[in-house]
């Protein structure tokens, strides 16, 4: 595979839906910012993220998560905004071992604050005794070479952005951090709806864009209320948090594959790590990566390249792993069981030239 992948040095390259920007490209540029998804796009990813959640006036943008905006913008070095956090800076304390915290949500600001902000690179330092010290926290092994007040994103930004650039569109319905229905009138099911208006409105075709949510409810209100949109609706199946969980035990996964596509799903995304086990020294699909190819589900895979180097251990991401990942070579070969073998449509990755490259060698050479 090493011969077959230098054999391609020289390209041509395509752009391709395998290649799926998580975030767009965090390994170097600030998540979910304009530069991060220029970049992932010139890698030649085919379908760009953007995890959306939504403002004190109930506007959509791209955030991870509602509550990270201390870890991943300036808003702690803006007096005006940084007083409207929903918990303010609070220092480590060396005495009782308290770590240094804040609590800075979407939810606080308006989207027209949020859209002054600096977005930076995802991390804090625990430790810091003040807030410029926390902000200082992205792990070694990423940079902050080009994190200088990049522009963070509103939802319709993006789509306009997506649009511009001719790639597709896999936004996340995260999960809200405050009481809903938020501020006693805007429910779960209108946050869904608002998602699809505004692909609607800006007249991009269901083909284009691939809803995704960790939230059965929201699959079902897809399916039910916007079923053109829903036929490339994404679960990300988050049942491997459940107590007793195995990929290689079906009854430990339910409802069953087969259950989930008579239900209508028809796209699953776990993690890297659940589509995959060691067998004889080698890389193998998972009980569950059979399973969801024999029911006619289609897989995409998350994520690549949010890892520390694996020289240093394996982590989450390969933790099925335990005696193959012990180098960055075992991201090359994950990616070629994860296509040749498991059958993924596409795969996240927080760089996506890496997947971009391997799609244009060794799948396809042409343009999805």
């Amino acid at each position: 595979m090493k011969q077959q992948l230098q054999s391609c040095a020289d390209g041509p390259f395509y752009r391709t839906d395998f290649s799926i920007a998580h975030r767009g490209a965090p390994l170097m540029f600030p998540e979910h910012s304009k530069p991060s998804y220029q970049a992932a796009i010139n890698m030649g990813a085919g379908i760009v993220e953007c995890d959306v959640t939504f403002t004190a006036d109930q506007q959509l943008v791209c955030r991870h998560a509602q509550c990270d905006l201390h870890q991943t913008t300036d808003i702690l070095l803006r007096p005006e905004l940084a007083a409207k956090c929903t918990a303010p800076f609070s220092p480590a304390q060396a005495s009782t071992g308290q770590a240094a915290t804040a609590r800075c949500c979407t939810s606080d600001i308006t989207a027209a604050e949020f859209s002054g902000l600096c977005a930076k690179m995802d991390g804090v330092d625990t430790q810091a005794q003040s807030v410029e010290d926390y902000l200082q926290g992205t792990p070694s092994w990423r940079t902050d070479l080009y994190s200088q007040c990049a522009k963070p994103m509103t939802h319709k930004e993006s789509v306009a952005l997506f649009m511009q650039r001719g790639v597709k569109m896999i936004p996340e319905l995260k999960a809200p951090e405050v009481a809903m229905p938020f501020n006693g009138r805007y429910s779960q099911q209108q946050y869904a709806q608002q998602l699809v208006a505004e692909y609607k409105s800006a007249g991009v075709a269901p083909s284009q864009v691939y809803l995704q949510s960790f939230s059965w409810q929201d699959i079902e209100y897809w399916l039910e209320h916007e079923p053109e949109f829903a036929r490339q609706a994404v679960w990300l199946d988050g049942r491997y948090e459940q107590p007793g969980f195995d990929p290689m035990q079906a009854g430990s996964w339910q409802p069953s594959m087969a259950g989930l596509k008579a239900a209508g799903l028809n796209i699953i995304a776990p993690p890297l790590w659940v589509l995959v086990t060691e067998h004889n020294g080698k890389i193998v699909p998972s009980a569950y990566a059979l399973a969801a190819k024999a029911a006619g589900l289609e897989i995409i895979a998350w994520s690549l390249e949010r890892s520390a180097p694996l020289a240093q251990g394996v982590d989450w991401y390969y933790q099925s792993l335990p005696a193959l990942a012990q180098d960055d070579s075992a991201i090359l070969q994950l990616l070629h069981v994860l296509a040749q073998q498991v059958g993924v449509r596409g795969v996240f990755s927080d760089w996506p030239a890496t997947s971009t490259f391997y799609a244009n060698c060794l799948l396809s050479a042409s343009s999805d």
